[in-house]
């Protein structure tokens, strides 16, 4: 059964993975992202801090007369902070970009801050999270088979984005396949999804592959249980086209999670077709991502900001406070 997420938690995860603020210098700044409350070590760190709370009671409105079918709304307390930094503009324009960020974000996902994309923009070799590896093989390689090896960073930046760019993976090896693996990886401590609480997840894969029997891609997901690629989709173009693969059900199944709340999920992409030896068999890839819907709130919406600036410390603090009100339908049987 699907568990409900922490709302707060939800919040979290759609703030942290969305904001984007830029300083003046152009440099992106950097914003922690938290449950509350402020941390002023953060700040002599950070550019700004984010934090959310549930601060006032919530509601579980009856929307018909068994009760069967409720609505839970929950009032978050959303606050933004910011310091003078040297070098950089001052507090007060860095709280006021904060806020206008906040603003977007929830205006933007106000229909689905339960949806979160995660791709391989800004990814390399020393981040540590997502990673991609290629191979060629006669058969479908295993996640931890020796024969992968991971893209280089100049490899990564040709699948951060939609932009024609393309990875290439060519074998030229009689009844080889050209294979790409790609590796999203999940952590709990930063406000990725546990796995009980996914209820979806859509992994899509935008690029195509030749190769002598003819154009096309596979693409399967690895099912840690059965140790097995499963859920096979595949296309027959020999020009860009997006593949996708919808889980629904059994998602613990895919979503490999330690009991640090550490998980990764694996995406197989090869030619469908092999080299035979004189022609290559070659695959190229664009774009990848993995949408993953939890169980939670499903919509959001602002009640009232102001601005609260603590100026009895120094350096002063640029705050300000929104409420936010998300809700969701629940709908329960008694027994």
């Amino acid at each position: 059964m699907v568990e409900v997420e922490d709302a707060v938690v939800t919040l979290v995860r759609l703030l942290k993975t969305n904001m984007r603020v830029v300083n003046d210098d152009a440099s992106l700044a950097s914003v922690y992202v938290s449950r509350e409350w402020l941390d002023r070590e953060l700040l002599k760190n950070y550019d700004g801090q984010v934090t959310v709370g549930l601060r006032e009671p919530s509601l579980v409105k009856p929307l018909n007369l068994d009760h069967s079918l409720t609505q839970r709304v929950l009032n978050f307390k959303v606050d933004c902070w910011a310091i003078d930094k040297e070098r950089k503009q001052p507090g007060t324009r860095t709280r006021s970009k904060l806020r206008e960020e906040i603003l977007r974000i929830v205006r933007e996902k106000r229909f689905k801050p339960n949806v979160t994309t995660y791709d391989f923009v800004g990814i390399g070799p020393p981040t540590g999270t997502h990673k991609a590896y290629h191979a060629g093989s006669s058969s479908e390689l295993a996640p931890g088979h020796a024969s992968w090896t991971e893209l280089a960073a100049a490899e990564y930046e040709k699948i951060w984005s939609s932009d024609d760019d393309r990875f290439l993976k060519s074998v030229s090896v009689n009844l080889e396949y050209a294979m790409i693996l790609f590796r999203f990886k999940f952590e709990t401590s930063r406000y990725d999804p546990h796995e009980n609480n996914v209820k979806k997840i859509v992994l899509s894969f935008e690029g195509y592959g030749t190769a002598p029997g003819g154009n096309g891609v596979t693409v399967k997901v690895w099912n840690h249980v059965t140790s097995a690629w499963e859920n096979a989709q595949t296309g027959t173009g020999g020009s860009d086209e997006t593949i996708t693969i919808t889980l629904d059900s059994g998602l613990t199944n895919f979503i490999d999670m330690n009991s640090e709340g550490v998980g990764y999920l694996y995406v197989l992409a090869r030619t469908t077709n092999p080299s035979d030896g004189e022609t290559a068999a070659a695959l190229y890839s664009d774009y990848d991502e993995c949408v993953l819907t939890v169980e939670g709130i499903t919509h959001l919406k602002f009640g009232a900001h102001r601005d609260a600036d603590e100026v009895s410390v120094k350096p002063f603090i640029g705050h300000t406070e929104f409420k936010v009100i998300g809700w969701y339908i629940e709908n329960v049987e008694a027994t």
